[in-house]
């Protein structure tokens, strides 16, 4: 019994380190494709190659900080500061939006301004969104689903109007995973199938650049000088890629053809540079880090613990399938980073944070 039990601990002390030093590992490696797909961009915008590597590396050791903080921090705290996170990012969402204090960018006002760094509110969303509901879905109080539905539009509607339809559709089923995870009147989600086709098809009406995205995931071929250019781009790469790719620094989409290069799509220099074997190396890390989560999120101690973990692995999950789906047309390009390898802080502080907070959980579990 006794060497049983030492052995669960050490099993649980392994788990738990590989969770702390896997994301360091995967934004190390991030931080490398960051300077191999945007080192011609930097150059031309800023004179620096170097400029977006300076800039991720500052946040990948804000992000280390971070990770370490909320793994010791208990996580229950969370519960006592759940509204404010609420706050501060309906806040912000708002101060985005205003002339002259947002940051416009690629016809989207979606960042603040912080001087050296730029911070997307939106970012900040997805962990107050998992943060507050499992807060509020710890009792199994009834007629919730409405008050629910009421914060949840409200926030679709902040974000939509930057616009950052991507974002949106994340906090939305981040939102719904979580109603469900807590089990609360569950019939109701019926309501929302025939509620967000309908949202889906009017936002796509009114937006002619959602129309055309649409367009270019039906038919990539339809315009490659024009609606359907990042796509075929992006395609371009992946073929380029082959087996075992073009080699170290061989990538030619990197000068500028390829769009969002060192950001949403910075999976296809990956692929152009190390092929169908570097795409697979990197999608296993991937499933790893997921099992090893999935294990925090199997044996968490009571309901808080749970509703937390299962938003964050549901985060993780929503992420690098959305990113890598739109990186091979499986489903529309939606700007979506991939996480720990796209540059943005915003994300990476974030990513880095639930995975703080999974460990914690983790680290309170019997087994």
């Amino acid at each position: 019994m006794i060497r049983r039990l030492g052995k669960t601990k050490k099993e649980k002390r392994s788990y738990l380190l590989t969770l702390f030093i896997t994301p360091i590992i995967l934004s190390l490696v991030g931080l490398f494709f960051v300077f191999e797909a945007s080192s011609v961009k930097s150059f031309s915008e800023f004179g620096d190659s170097f400029h977006y590597l300076k800039l991720q590396f500052v946040w990948i050791v804000l992000g280390i900080a971070m990770l370490s903080f909320f793994a010791t921090v208990n996580y229950h705290r969370l519960y006592y500061i759940s509204f404010f996170f609420m706050t501060v990012t309906i806040t912000l969402l708002l101060l985005v939006l205003v002339p002259g204090v947002g940051h416009r960018a690629g016809g989207a006002q979606r960042w603040l301004d912080l001087g050296i760094i730029n911070f997307q509110p939106t970012e900040l969303a997805k962990l107050s969104v998992i943060v507050y509901l499992s807060s509020w879905f710890i009792h199994r109080e009834r007629k919730r689903f409405f008050s629910f539905i009421i914060l949840l539009g409200g926030l679709m509607f902040l974000i939509v109007l930057q616009p950052d339809m991507g974002t949106a559709i994340i906090v939305f089923l981040l939102s719904i995973i979580i109603y469900y995870l807590a089990g609360i009147e569950l019939h109701y989600l019926l309501f929302l199938i025939p509620v967000s086709f309908i949202s889906f098809l009017a936002l796509v009406k009114i937006s002619p650049y959602r129309f055309h995205r649409l367009l270019a995931f039906f038919n990539p071929a339809l315009d490659p000088q024009g609606i359907t250019y990042h796509i075929t781009q992006i395609l371009i790469s992946l073929g380029n890629g082959g087996l075992l790719g073009q080699g170290f620094g061989i990538s030619r989409q990197k000068y500028l053809f390829l769009p969002e290069a060192h950001t949403d799509s910075i999976f296809a220099i990956v692929s152009e540079e190390f092929g169908f074997v570097g795409n697979l190396i990197l999608i296993s890390a991937f499933i790893y880090l997921l099992s090893k989560m999935y294990r925090a999120v199997n044996h968490t101690p009571d309901r808080f613990g749970r509703l937390l973990a299962g938003g964050i692995f549901a985060f993780f999950n929503l992420q690098i399938l959305i990113n890598l789906s739109g990186m091979v047309n499986l489903l529309p390009l939606t700007g979506v980073p991939l996480p720990f390898i796209s540059y943005g802080g915003s994300n990476l502080l974030v990513s880095f944070i639930l995975l703080g907070i999974l460990i914690n959980i983790g680290r309170q579990s019997k087994v």
